[in-house]
């Protein structure tokens, strides 16, 4: 979804017919803050500048998608007439909380495979119609974003090879429909598996829930026959177990944790009048 049409359909949920607030009194000419209150990554920036677009707001950063914050910090300065001011703030903080707070994890996710050439990547456990927020937000992490959709790869998970009788056959018809830059992805539980999809021609074999010594034995295979093939491993993966699963020498550890079990940190906003 494009930026600005998210920004307007976040504050219609939110104006819904109008600001009752704003319908009483006298607007004065307002300046605010957004303090941190814990620390974190940021993420958000693409999507809360867009309020300056739209609305009679000036945004000063003090802070990149990105970038390190501690407790204390001010993160940005918005200013704007008082009415206006109030109507965006539970916005502005829900998508700076929201974004933050995956990017926060990310990142922590991140520092755990920190020294290793294997990448962290998300999944398509995203929150409905928040998908191209959500995975900005792992970007903005550290995190590198695996399929969009769909129409990205072809990917058979388990749920996939139950409905193909012959997946030799399936994909040869495959190869000769897609794009010629599509990747096939197999999902595979056993090593056994694995090594076939090696030889029907994935492109990416994703070790599902496998343990550390298969998943090596996968990794061996695949080094003496088949070294262009990536291996990807999923399932189960924590904070506790990445450091291990990233040195079986595999290439991407794939987990929707980052997104679907972050939580906000503590931001909020203040007048500075």
């Amino acid at each position: 979804m494009h930026k600005e049409s998210f920004i307007r359909q976040v504050m219609s949920e939110d104006i819904g017919r109008g600001d009752l607030f704003s319908f009483f009194g006298r607007s004065k000419e307002t300046k605010a803050y957004v303090l941190a209150k814990s620390s974190g990554v940021f993420a958000s920036k693409e999507y809360v500048s867009v309020f300056e677009e739209l609305y009679p707001v000036k945004i000063e950063w003090h802070i990149d998608d990105g970038e390190h914050f501690r407790a204390g910090d001010k993160l940005l300065h918005i200013t704007s007439d008082s009415k206006t001011l109030l109507s965006l703030e539970r916005s502005i903080l829900n998508i700076i909380l929201h974004a933050s707070g995956i990017a926060t994890l990310t990142n922590a996710y991140c520092k755990a495979i920190e020294g290793s050439s294997v990448k962290l990547l998300d999944t398509r456990k995203t929150r409905p119609l928040l998908r191209v927020f959500e995975k900005y937000a792992v970007r903005c992490g550290g995190g590198i974003n695996h399929r969009m959709g769909l129409d990205d790869a072809l990917m058979l998970k388990d749920t996939h090879l139950a409905t193909i009788d012959d997946l030799e056959s399936y994909i040869k018809e495959a190869r000769r429909s897609i794009p010629f830059t599509t990747a096939i992805e197999i999902e595979c539980e056993s090593v056994e598996m694995a090594q076939r999809a090696m030889k029907l021609g994935a492109d990416i074999v994703m070790c599902d829930n496998m343990d550390i010594d298969d998943m090596k034995k996968v990794v061996h295979y695949k080094n003496v026959n088949y070294p262009y093939i990536l291996i990807e491993a999923s399932g189960n993966v924590t904070l506790d177990t990445i450091g291990d699963i990233a040195r079986c020498g595999i290439d991407a550890i794939s987990t929707g944790s980052i997104i679907h079990q972050a939580t906000w940190i503590d931001i909020s906003m203040k007048m500075d009048i």
